[in-house]
């Protein structure tokens, strides 16, 4: 049925009743559990990709516990420290680099993929500019982490301590390994920004180069978003702690150019038509645009159909953000439901959607302000921003929405008011000027 619990959820919360893993943490810190174990009910490698802290099934949620492989055939689950946050507004202006003209094979401006986003940074000198020398792409794939002891912050019995952990042989993978003469680097891409990340996609692949190259070995993470690159470079202070991870620096970079002008903006407002509000569809509830752009993004690059299963599992989406994301474009047109049996709810992108998402980078977001601009409480808003030459203040946006007449009341307004004032904070974010 629609809004049934994802199956992680269900299968979890069987197994946590079966082995009573929540005794077991309690009584000794953690648990381990054979992927044989879990492979019976759903494959192990679905059951265990929390890559975010938003991916982790709800018992996991609300008992505070997260999941780490320490075999190619086990896990170890407990209270870990095991996320990192990511802030994207501490990042230095946005640097504008040149993709080579002489290569056909990838273009800048349609990278659907985390390894063509990766690819095209390679290319563009992104990676040699972080480090501040020249690299070679070296290593790419799933390998074993080889053995290695750590220990990682936990909670127990109301303490944080350090719990010790042993892998052995665990799978890993590296989406991009680059060599300089005095570096190797390990970076992991998601083609999405996201709120934090899996410190182990760093970690374990660290602690594996460390012991087999003689040069410092440097952790990535890089998200590529609308169109940005943000590099997050980071260091172990103390390689055996997992918890040891320090950021260096961030840099941002942009390849294709996107700047929008506050013209392009005016004519859009004196030539777009309103339109009528969509019928049901509930006005939007999704105050970060880019996030309605990754997930176009994440449906282009699957062929144009994802479930609401595969959203909410693999992407830095939770069930409730998946409705709320996947609810803004469809209020856009850009994407259409279904349901299916066996499947659940499907999301496809639009007629109009898919030729969206076709367009460059600016000729795209100019579409997407258009079709924003073409409904009557984002148009007003806008045009406050261009008078007033700032965002309009919350009051004021409840009321564009009180006297559009939307069937909206107590909590539901001011949420919906923040949708609008990120929205247009996302138009005039494009802006140059």
């Amino acid at each position: 049925m629609p809004g049934q619990k994802p199956k992680n959820d269900t299968v979890w919360e069987e197994l946590f009743i079966e082995r009573d893993i929540l005794r077991d943490i309690d009584a000794n810190g953690i648990h381990r559990i054979p992927a044989a174990i879990i492979s019976k009910k759903r494959e192990a490698r679905l059951m265990t990709k929390f890559d975010q802290l938003i991916n982790r099934p709800q018992i996991f949620s609300k008992n505070d516990l997260a999941i780490l492989p320490d075999s190619r055939s086990s896990y170890v689950i407990g209270r870990f420290n095991c996320y990192e946050p990511i802030s994207y507004a501490s990042a230095d202006a946005i640097i504008e680099r040149a993709f080579p003209e002489w290569i056909q094979s990838l273009t800048a401006s349609n990278l659907y993929s985390e390894s063509a986003a990766l690819l095209c940074a390679y290319h563009a000198g992104l990676i040699s500019d972080v480090l501040g020398e020249e690299v070679a792409f070296t290593v790419f794939g799933r390998m074993s982490t080889g053995h290695f002891d750590f220990s990682i912050l936990a909670k127990q019995g109301g303490q944080t301590t350090q719990q010790p952990l042993t892998v052995d042989r665990a799978q890993c993978e590296i989406d991009g390994g680059f060599e300089g003469v005095e570096t190797f680097v390990i970076v992991e891409v998601k083609n999405e920004a996201v709120d934090d990340f899996h410190i182990r996609q760093l970690y374990y692949p660290y602690r594996l180069w460390q012991s087999k190259v003689s040069k410092r070995v440097v952790p990535i993470f890089l998200t590529y978003s609308n169109e940005v690159f943000t590099f997050n470079v980071y260091e172990f202070e103390r390689p055996n702690e997992y918890n040891s991870l320090r950021l260096v620096t961030r840099k941002q970079y942009q390849i294709v150019p996107t700047d929008i002008e506050i013209a392009d903006i005016r004519r859009i407002l004196r030539q777009t038509t309103v339109q009528t509000e969509p019928e049901k569809i509930p006005f939007p509830q999704a105050d970060r645009f880019e996030r309605v752009i990754d997930l176009l993004t994440r449906l282009r690059a699957n062929g144009g159909t994802l479930t609401q299963e595969e959203i909410t599992t693999n992407y830095a989406f939770d069930q409730r953000q998946t409705q709320y994301y996947t609810s803004a474009a469809r209020y856009l047109g850009l994407l259409e439901n279904t349901y299916e049996e066996g499947r659940g709810r499907t999301y496809t992108l639009s007629v109009n959607g898919m030729r969206l998402m076709s367009k460059a980078p600016k000729a795209r977001n100019l579409a997407l302000i258009e079709i924003i601009l073409s409904r009557s409480v984002f148009r007003e808003a806008m045009q406050y921003y261009l008078d007033h030459a700032q965002s309009p203040p919350k009051e004021a946006v409840l009321n564009l929405i009180r006297h559009a007449g939307m069937p909206l009341s107590g909590d539901t307004l001011p949420r919906r008011a923040q949708s609008v004032t990120g929205w247009t904070r996302w138009i005039m974010g494009l802006t140059t000027e």
